[in-house]
């Protein structure tokens, strides 16, 4: 078994959406390789910081990023098996380009609440709360804002369900 610890420079950028590992930023990795009798058990984890923009309000915003793997790379069998020991080596590149993007998010933001911006000034609606208006809610449930929750929790219908288990 041996452990390793390394700092990374990624050579090209990780993720193509709103956020992604850029260029020229260091990934830190603590990796463990053991020799089992299929081949090399790598159990990794990564840590990184993903930058990019809110997908609400645009604005600058860097994400931590740590994902944790564990692949076997097998020695050569003859078999077309998708990661295997090649001159002693694991070529690890591949597998945590993969990890760190799978598990940026599709939809980033600043904060999970983040109202977004106002859609007539384009201005931060966090910035300035009193542009918060009724009107700024999704137009798509407006066909459920006439109607009104029921009063009846059900207690009725249970007590005569209960009372006839009793009759039996």
């Amino acid at each position: 078994m041996r452990e390793e610890r390394l700092t990374v420079v990624v050579d090209h950028a990780m993720g193509e959406g709103l956020v992604s590992v850029r260029a020229e930023s260091e990934l830190e990795l603590d990796a463990r390789l053991e020799s089992v009798h299929e081949g090399i058990l790598v159990t990794a984890e990564v840590d990184a910081t993903a930058e990019g923009e809110c997908g609400r309000c645009l604005i600058d915003i860097a994400l931590p990023v740590q994902v944790e793997f564990q692949e076997l790379f097998a020695y050569h069998s003859g078999e077309a098996i998708e990661y295997e020991v090649q001159d002693d080596h694991v070529d690890l590149e591949s597998l945590i380009r993969d990890a760190v993007v799978l598990s940026l998010p599709f939809q980033p933001v600043c904060r999970p609440d983040c109202p977004g911006l106002d859609p007539e000034t384009g201005l931060r609606l966090a910035d300035h709360p009193e542009l918060v208006t009724p009107e700024h809610r999704d137009p798509r449930w407006a066909a459920l804002a006439g109607l009104q929750a029921s009063e009846d929790n059900g207690t009725e219908h249970e007590s005569g369900a209960a009372q006839q288990r009793e009759e039996r």
